[in-house]
C-alpha cells in the first residue's frame, strides 16, 4: 500500500509560497509559507502535519490495543505537542497528552500501561526514526 501527499514551492524561504496537497484530497493545494511555518499566518506547516499524523496514528493504536485486551474503547482524545527547536532547526521531541473517558472495566495502570504500548507500537512513532531514502530530478 502507498499514500502520497505533493508539495509544491516557489520562490525565497522568507517571500516563497507553497501548497501541499494529499492522495485523499483532504488536503488540495492548501497553503504554506514561512510564516505559516515559524510564525502565524493562514495554511499548514510540515511540523503541524507531523503532530497531526502522530495524534491520530496513536489514538487508533490506543483504541486497537484496548480491544485486542478485551475493553470497549470509549472517548479517546489526544494532543500531540511538536517541540521544534529554532537554534537547530530540528524536531526535539513530541508530547502525546490523551485524554481517555468511558472505557468500562480498564484500571488507570492498565491503560497507561496500553497507552505506552501504542506510542512505542503506532506506525507514526515507528516511521520518524526510520531511514529515508531520495530520487532526484532536475530539469
Amino acid at each position: 500500500m502507498k499514500r502520497t501527499a505533493k508539495a509544491h514551492w516557489n520562490g525565497t524561504l522568507n517571500n516563497g509560497k507553497g501548497e501541499i496537497s494529499t492522495q485523499s484530497n483532504v488536503l488540495n493545494k492548501t497553503q504554506y509559507s514561512f510564516k505559516t511555518r515559524f510564525q502565524e499566518g493562514i495554511g499548514t506547516n510540515p511540523e503541524e502535519l507531523i503532530a497531526a499524523a502522530h495524534a491520530g496514528c496513536f489514538t487508533m493504536a490506543v483504541g486497537a490495543a484496548l480491544s485486542k485486551a478485551g475493553f470497549t474503547p470509549g472517548d479517546l482524545d489526544t494532543e500531540a505537542i511538536l517541540d521544534l527547536d529554532m537554534t537547530s532547526l530540528s524536531i526535539t521531541g513530541i508530547l502525546l497528552s490523551l485524554k481517555g473517558t468511558a472505557i468500562e472495566g480498564v484500571s488507570e495502570d492498565k491503560f497507561k500501561e496500553i497507552a505506552e504500548g501504542a506510542k512505542a507500537n503506532c506506525i507514526v512513532s515507528k516511521a520518524l526514526s526510520v531511514p529515508i531514502t531520495l530520487s532526484v530530478t532536475y530539469a
